[in-house]
């Protein structure tokens, strides 16, 4: 059983910690992955500090993960060594029910294993990204195209599919109107890619400070929500809405932007349950509806298309001595717009 570096949370209000970490031994159709870059996303944080519900500590967490293949077990047929490959938010599912031979892991009628804080199918509570190795079942392993910048491509594993599954999922393209809201790692993603299918895109922010980076990445236009103004000039404007902001919103207010059966989607997980007033919905016949990442293949499919259309995220590259201080930033949202971690420091 290999033992490898990493950083742990012990608590929810302790900073993280380097610690070793046990992996498992490679099985027959495990991969062993020494780990290259790890995305800081803020779900790690909402983990980690107990927002979403109690965990066990000590837990590491990061499903924002690219690295090479260091080992294959001997069934392994998917993955040779020395290959470019990613993890992101799964590492198994019970791949048996409707939902999971459908192509739909991440809806598993089981649950599926999240890549940290989560129960394994061996019953032990699977660690992630913030370390310097990890063993996944060749099927929940990703292919890296080799157009990807490396250093800055992991944010992709949640980021990116996370914009990428609903856009996809709501036919977005050539003559949608599509609103972001929030420009930050997950909305400066789904700026880019709506861009990229051809959608017209506006992003929705609480203010205009990011607005020359928003229209830089793709957007068509760029409004400030904390100017009433906006939820008049844009009433009855978008075909589909995506927020992506982990804090208490007016629901209400988003949907009378929408047109006519239009949706509004949230990927974005604040703690706090979200109030919706039914007229705003039963009026146009809009939709309030969710999203989380995509399966396996979809999450295939979506690094093959930022490798066509050279889509990375905007990244800070950092020592893993700084996630303390990262965490501090994202939490303030002074990052633009992800940290990525190099686990050369771990």
């Amino acid at each position: 059983m290999p033992t490898v570096k990493s950083y742990a949370a012990t608590s929810p209000t302790d900073p993280l910690v380097p610690q070793p970490l046990e992996r498992r031994d490679v099985g027959p159709h495990d991969v062993l992955i020494e780990i290259a870059y790890a995305g800081i996303c803020h779900s790690d944080i909402h983990t980690v500090r107990g927002d979403w519900g109690p965990i066990a500590y000590p837990q590491v967490v990061g499903h924002e993960i690219v690295g090479h293949v260091r080992e294959v077990g001997a069934q392994v047929t998917k993955h040779q060594v020395g290959d470019r490959v990613g993890v992101g938010c799964m590492v198994n599912s019970c791949r048996s029910c409707d939902q999971c031979e459908e192509g739909r892991e991440q809806y598993c009628r089981e649950g599926n294993v999240g890549t940290y804080a989560s129960v394994d199918v061996d019953g032990s509570i699977t660690q992630g990204g913030y370390s310097q190795a990890v063993v996944v079942n060749e099927e929940f392993v990703l292919r890296v195209p080799e157009s990807l910048d490396f250093a800055r491509v992991a944010p992709l594993l949640c980021a990116g599919i996370t914009l990428y599954s609903p856009l996809r999922h709501w036919n977005v393209g050539p003559g949608t109107k599509v609103a972001i809201v929030g420009m930050g790692g997950l909305g400066h993603m789904g700026v880019r890619i709506a861009h990229a299918l051809g959608a017209e895109v506006t992003v929705l922010s609480q203010s205009l400070r990011k607005q020359e980076d928003g229209l830089r990445l793709g957007a068509d236009h760029f409004y400030a929500t904390s100017d009433p103004a906006t939820f008049d000039e844009l009433a009855g404007r978008f075909d589909v809405i995506i927020n992506s902001v982990s804090a208490p919103l007016d629901i209400t207010a988003y949907l009378n932007l929408l047109d006519v059966d239009g949706t509004l989607i949230n990927v974005g997980a604040p703690p706090e349950p979200l109030e919706v007033a039914a007229f705003a919905l039963i009026g146009k016949r809009r939709s309030f509806a969710g999203s989380m990442i995509g399966g396996i293949a979809e999450t295939q499919e979506m690094l093959d298309f930022c490798a066509e259309h050279d889509i990375l995220p905007e990244t800070e590259l950092i020592q893993a001595s700084y996630i303390n201080e990262a965490y501090e930033r994202v939490l303030a949202s002074d990052v633009r717009y992800r940290f990525v971690i190099d686990a050369s420091t771990f």
